[in-house]
């Protein structure tokens, strides 16, 4: 035995002898018991830092330990490679995006061999590859079979120099995080997931989820927001024409307490009292600008506009004014709201701003009401009775809303009704570097699934980014196709796939990545069943990434592939680490610009207590900038900006 630890001597012959054994490859064996340990797998941004480390460091200890106890083991690895970090790269290194991405993703490999890890690497995947997302393609042309994917305008943030589709946390102060420019509320044809449809079951499996943190559980609950309530309707008449505007409520017993309604600014309403209003027609074109995240509708000053219309209260006939508010979004409900000032936060601040009625429609023993200041009390539905509201006047929160509803529905103006702030998912991207949507558009058959015989639908590889507009819009050679069913010329849709696609089935995947005849076979049911044994990531995907994936194993379990049981949750047990966090660096472009700068790839000098004062890029000893300090799962944006060595 070697006195002294050599790690690099002994290390490399180590792995080498693994590497030869198969010592971490997996095979089904149905005579030992199975523990799959999964990790989250990684953006292939060009470097590891410690968050990736700190992950898999705890996977690889939990997947080594189960397998000193005779568990048969699993630990894959993969890529969640499509994604815009890939475009900026491009635009800024003048490389492909798919020469950047499969470069890091063999280098990232390296990083995780040379650690150690006991991954079998045999079931690697790569979602930028075509073996992988030819299923994607192919499960989308069955539920868009099935209705389960349907296309409908949808509101989204629009930047006018990029020419494309923002998220929400790419607004920064209404403008586009890359081009400065002041971001617009557009709407487009967009392709959706109807995951409406699973809210009930996402919402009452969670109670199934007992292996996972509490919190992420109340999460999901909350972003799922199951609530009861009463839908009903003001009517109106307008060009001489009867309608009804509609919206949901959760206090019905505020009714009597209506003193106007507040409309998006994309709401028909709002559009035909501007055709003869052009201070009305401005403010909704301000409108039409900024985020549309409910958390910048939460901060934002609230703004609106009376539209001169009217609708009628749908019990007393008396008219209510029509408004638009700024902070109502079209995509949302009905695109309208009830105001209830005396009773509801938002709306009082809102009246009091503009001088709108105040009345109160609720009271409680004791407490006295003043208009010009909110007391909390005022909102709360499980205190107090009705007043100054007719024959409601005494009732409590539960007998008003059902005395009211049923005098709604005698009225054919409303209806009890369960409502989900949940919201289909939006999965049209205006971007290239993502898998193409399967579908032909035909001026004579409309959209068209591309067929199986012909997926999967290719994504160019050697492509130019400009960074304005997607290139596949710009490529006849891509978009330029025939209809599969009628044969005659056609358009080819050139909108890819939401990333989060890609991240809410890998996980099914590793169990039969070599399978190039299915989406997924019966190995599934070997490593799945009751679900992946150990699931291990950050708590920043606690919401969107977690839910797409259980909606998606629900999904497949109702498309009853051959050979695979029915699962009905992915994850039997969650761990969520906490997060590394580091400084960031960049550096300002000619156009002012941030160029955000892989830290690996600077030299930094700190003060006596180790804080940063300054900083150097490697490469060429010049000063960078110091950012803020931020955390690993930022890596999308804070790496691989600068080529590395």
């Amino acid at each position: 035995m070697q006195e002294k630890y050599h790690p690099a001597d002994i290390e490399r012959a180590a792995q080498a002898h693994w590497q030869q054994t198969g010592a971490a490859r997996a095979v089904e064996d149905p005579s030992r018991p199975k523990y799959y340990c999964l990790s989250m797998f990684p953006y292939p941004s060009g470097k590891l830092h410690m968050g990736h480390v700190r992950n898999y460091t705890i996977g690889d200890v939990l997947a080594r330990f189960h397998k000193m106890l005779g568990f048969n083991v699993l630990q894959p690895m993969g890529w969640d490679a499509f994604g815009m970090p890939a475009e900026n790269a491009a635009i800024q290194n003048k490389v492909p995006p798919a020469k950047w991405t499969y470069a890091n993703i063999d280098y990232m490999r390296s990083q995780l061999q040379r650690l150690g890890f006991a991954i079998d690497w045999e079931r690697e995947v790569a979602t930028c590859s075509p073996a992988y997302y030819r299923w994607e393609q192919w499960l989308f042309t069955r539920l868009f079979e099935k209705g389960l994917i349907y296309k409908k305008l949808g509101t989204v943030n629009w930047d006018p120099v990029d020419q494309t589709v923002l998220a929400n946390e790419q607004v920064i102060d209404g403008r586009g995080w890359r081009s400065g420019a002041l971001v617009e509320k557009r709407e487009i044809p967009m392709y959706y997931m109807k995951i409406t449809a699973y809210a009930e079951e996402l919402l009452a499996d969670l109670d199934k989820l007992d292996g996972w943190p509490e919190q992420v559980r109340l999460m999901q609950k909350n972003w799922i927001g199951k609530s009861t309530g009463v839908r009903l309707a003001f009517p109106y008449e307008l060009d001489g024409k009867a309608d009804k505007l509609w919206v949901f409520t959760t206090r019905a017993d505020t009714l009597m307490g209506v003193t106007f309604v507040a409309v998006a600014a994309e709401h028909p309403l709002a559009a035909r009292a501007a055709q003869d209003n052009p201070a009305l027609a401005a403010f909704i074109a301000e409108c039409k600008k900024g985020g549309v995240a409910e958390a910048d509708l939460a901060t934002m000053e609230k703004k609106g506009m009376p539209t001169g219309l009217c609708v009628q209260h749908p019990l007393s006939g008396a008219p209510i004014p029509v408004w638009v508010g700024n902070y109502v979004l079209m995509s949302y409900g009905e695109g309208a709201v009830m105001a209830v000032p005396g009773h509801d936060e938002r709306d009082f601040a809102f009246a009091q701003q503009y001088g709108l009625p105040i009345r109160q429609v609720i009271a409680v023993p004791g407490e006295t009401f003043d208009a010009t200041v909110w007391q909390p009390w005022y909102g709360d539905k499980t205190v107090g009775v009705c007043v100054n509201s007719g024959k409601y006047d005494g009732l409590d929160h539960a007998a008003a809303v059902d005395a009211i509803a049923a005098d709604l529905a005698a009225k054919g103006l409303g209806e009890k009704k369960t409502q989900f702030r949940l919201r289909d998912w939006g999965i049209s991207r205006q971007r290239y570097w993502g898998c193409p949507i399967p579908i032909v558009h035909c001026a004579d058959c409309g959209d068209v699934p591309v067929p199986d015989a012909q997926l999967p639908v290719l994504l160019p590889e050697n492509v130019e980014i400009t960074g304005t507009g997607s290139p596949l819009a710009r490529m006849p050679e891509f978009f330029e196709t025939t209809c599969p069913k009628c044969g005659k010329p056609a358009k080819r849709e050139t909108d890819t796939m939401d990333t989060f696609v890609e991240s809410s089935w890998y996980f099914l995947r590793y169990a039969c990545p070599d399978n190039d005849q299915a989406m997924l076979d019966a190995r599934v049911n070997y490593w799945c069943q009751g679900g992946i044994d150990q699931y291990i990531g950050g708590i920043e995907h606690a919401i969107l990434h977690l839910l797409y994936a259980r909606f998606f194993t629900k999904l497949i379990r109702d498309l009853g592939l051959p050979g695979m049981a029915p699962l009905d949750e992915p994850f039997k047990r969650l761990l969520t680490q906490g997060m590394v966090v580091a400084p960031t660096f960049y550096r300002e472009g000619a156009d002012g610009k941030k160029c955000w700068i892989n830290p690996a790839d600077v030299d930094v000098s700190t003060d006596e207590r180790g804080r940063p004062r300054g900083a150097t890029l490697k490469a060429d000893g010049l000063p960078v900038r110091i950012g803020g300090i931020e955390t690993g799962c930022r890596s999308r944006r804070t790496t691989g900006s600068i080529p590395r060595p």
